[in-house]
């Protein structure tokens, strides 16, 4: 009986939301999640009684303020699954002229630009007409532009200092390694004010060798919609690393299809718009992909950022990162690259992960470049985020 009872409260409850309108008409009253999905439909669909086109119980109701659907564009993606959100999207730009609101100066003024706003761009990239596309641009390179001022220097400081630290030897063969200024800063202790100079008792100098071998980085980005800032954000750190000489930086973006987008880490920008945020999820393929890039595996830090929900084959996807291991690569997996805090992700593949001794855990953009310096000197992952990261965050 009970069963059958939760079946028709479960028909009313789909009904609630196909009809809209309040608890009146169907006897079921919504809350919680369900009322901010009645809500985000109303907003589009509008409610009964308001008119509308044939066939739907529901009338357009959202308006044309570019503050109110920008926020809108984003809720939907938290709401809905991804084919939901895509037809929800192309109702809004047929229905409400979406497009013109796009080009129009008030959407940029009215919204402050950021990394969500710039993920519901480019979540509408299929189905943007051309026209739409400059606007849309500068809204994303206005953000790329910010997260840049905000986060290269750092990023290239940490790694520099720590490619120049991993490069350091105490056994300098000759006169023209020793670093001088490191040496004497090192040995201060043992200043000897009669002689007005340093006795040095250790040695700091250049390993030749090590400084010239470049550093391999593969940035694996999930891009199904759930990851978008994630996205926004690996667009950005991949510039900024391929700009740095010491280092030979890889770009790849899946959902089931596996995207190179290394040739476009010069234009952020160029690059966020060759992504496709929505879809599948095929893990191990892009890991395979990956695996072919790698030409130095103990010279290789691979970078998987994903909420490690597999729908590929899952056994396959933990053998290839096993075989990476083996090789000597270092992998790191993140579940988010973003501020959003702990993301929803699939908690078997981490714990399974976790046991091979790769942690998974959430970044933030702020904590990255620390994360990538740690990463270049092979210093224990799992100990550096336990350090950085909140207490319960490491998978």
């Amino acid at each position: 009986m009970n069963d059958v009872t939760g079946t028709a409260d479960e028909r009313l409850r789909r009904w609630r939301l196909v009809l809209g309108g309040d608890a009146d008409g169907t006897g079921c009253a919504l809350g919680g999640a369900d009322a901010k999905m009645d809500g985000a439909l109303a907003a589009l669909y509008g409610r009964p009684g308001e008119g509308g086109r044939t066939g739907s119980s529901r009338s357009a109701g959202l308006g044309a303020s570019a503050p109110t659907v920008a926020r809108w564009l984003g809720d939907i993606r938290g709401y809905f699954p991804s084919t939901v959100v895509q037809v929800m999207q192309q109702d809004a730009i047929e229905r409400l002229n979406l497009t013109a609101l796009l080009l129009e100066p008030e959407m940029l003024e009215a919204v402050e630009p950021d990394v969500h706003l710039v993920g519901t761009l480019l979540s509408l990239n299929r189905v943007m007409p051309d026209e739409a596309r400059e606007s849309a641009r500068a809204v994303v390179r206005k953000v790329v532009e910010d997260l840049e001022r905000r986060l290269a220097q750092r990023t290239r400081t940490a790694i520099t200092g720590a490619l120049d630290r991993s490069a350091r030897t105490h056994r300098p063969r000759r006169p023209a390694d020793i670093d001088w200024d490191r040496t004497i800063r090192a040995n201060l202790k043992h200043y000897l004010p009669e002689r007005r100079t340093v006795v040095p008792s250790r040695l700091v100098g250049y390993a030749r060798r090590q400084q010239a071998v470049k550093r391999e980085v593969v940035l694996c980005v999930d891009q199904s919609g759930s990851m978008a800032a994630s996205v926004v954000y690996s667009g950005v750190f991949g510039a900024v690393l391929a700009s740095m000489r010491s280092l030979s930086t890889s770009l790849v973006v899946f959902d089931t299809a596996v995207v190179d987008l290394t040739d476009r880490l010069a234009d952020p920008v160029e690059l966020l718009f060759g992504t496709q945020l929505g879809g599948g999820t095929d893990i191990n393929r892009a890991i395979a992909y990956c695996q072919g890039l790698v030409t130095r595996p103990a010279d290789t830090t691979f970078v998987l950022i994903s909420d490690l929900y597999e729908g590929g084959v899952r056994q396959e996807m933990l053998r290839r990162v096993a075989a990476m291991l083996a090789a000597g690569i270092q992998v790191i997996v993140l579940l988010a690259l973003s501020d959003e805090g702990a993301p929803s992700y699939d908690h078997d593949n981490a714990a399974a992960l976790a046991a091979m001794g790769v942690p998974a855990f959430a970044c933030t953009p702020d904590a990255f470049p620390s994360l990538m310096a740690a990463a270049v000197q092979r210093r224990d992952i799992r100990a550096w985020a336990e350090r950085h990261l909140p207490a319960g965050a490491v998978g």
